[in-house]
C-alpha cells in the first residue's frame, strides 16, 4: 500500500519521517480502527519520560498521536492520566507494573474497535504507509494478532490485535505472565515476515526504538531542559 507518504531525510543508516508532517485528510484514514500509543514505560535507560524527548522539532508522544491520527481518528493512550490527558483520551492499566501487555490489556479492554493498532511511543520511524498495511492485512485475516517478525523477534509494539486478544492478556497477566510474545503460541497470529514488508516497500530500519540519550542523539534528538524534564523515578 504505496502512494505518497511523509517527507523524510536520512541520518546515518536510518530512514527517519520528519515530524508533523504526516497527512491527516479524513479520506485517507481507516475506518472501525482504534489506535493506541503505549506511553507508560519506565524509560529506566533514558533516565527521562521517552514521551517528551524531542525528535526534529516534537516530542515523541506529538509524533506517535499524529502518526497514529493519520490513520484512524480513534486515538488513546495508554499511561498516567495525570501526565497525558492535555493530549488525547488515556487509558491506564489495570495491572500496574507489568509492562507492554498491561497496557495492551488495559487499551483492548477499553475501546470499542474489532481491529486496534498498537503504536509505542519510542518508534518513531514507522509510516503511516506501514500502519495502513498492517491494518489492512489484519482486516483480510481471522488472525488475534497481525505481527512484524524482523530479524527473528517479534515487534509486538507495532502491531494490530483484535478484541478478543484482552482474554488471552488478561489470563497471562493474572498468572504472573507479562511477556507479549509468549501469548503468540496461544492465539492466531498473522507474521508478517521481514521479507513481505521488504517486497511492499517498508524497511525493518522503520522499527528501530530510541533507548538511550546516546540512540537519541545519534537519531539527531534531544533530551528536552533539566528544568523541563519529567524524570523516571529511580
Amino acid at each position: 500500500m504505496q502512494g505518497e507518504g511523509p517527507a523524510e531525510r536520512q541520518v546515518g543508516n536510518t530512514q527517519m519521517v520528519r515530524a508533523c508532517v504526516y497527512d491527516r485528510r479524513m479520506g485517507d484514514r481507516v475506518s472501525g480502527v482504534a489506535a493506541f500509543v503505549l506511553a507508560g514505560g519506565k524509560s529506566m535507560r533514558m533516565g527521562a519520560d521517552k514521551a517528551f524527548l524531542t525528535l526534529d522539532g516534537c516530542t515523541l508522544l506529538q509524533r506517535a498521536l499524529e502518526l497514529a491520527r493519520s490513520v484512524t481518528g480513534d486515538v488513546t493512550i495508554v499511561g498516567d492520566a495525570a501526565k497525558f490527558a492535555a493530549f488525547a483520551p488515556v487509558v491506564e492499566d489495570v495491572f500496574r507494573g507489568c509492562g507492554p501487555l498491561a497496557g495492551i490489556h488495559a487499551a483492548l479492554r477499553s475501546l470499542r474497535a474489532e481491529l486496534n493498532l498498537t503504536l509505542a511511543v519510542d518508534v518513531p520511524f514507522v509510516t503511516r504507509e506501514l500502519l495502513a498495511f498492517l491494518v489492512t492485512r489484519a482486516r483480510n485475516a481471522a488472525a488475534s494478532v497481525t505481527v512484524p517478525r524482523i530479524g527473528g523477534g517479534w515487534q509486538p509494539l507495532c502491531a494490530v490485535y483484535r478484541r478478543e486478544f484482552a482474554d488471552a492478556a488478561e489470563k497471562a497477566l493474572r498468572a504472573g505472565r507479562n511477556k507479549i510474545d509468549t501469548l503468540f503460541t496461544e492465539v492466531q497470529v498473522q507474521t508478517i515476515s521481514e521479507q513481505e514488508l521488504e517486497a511492499a516497500g517498508f524497511s525493518a530500519k522503520m522499527f528501530r526504538n530510541l533507548n538511550t540519550p546516546e540512540e537519541l542523539a545519534e537519531a539527531g534528538g534531544s533530551l528536552p531542559p533539566p528544568a523541563d524534564m519529567p524524570q523516571v523515578e529511580k
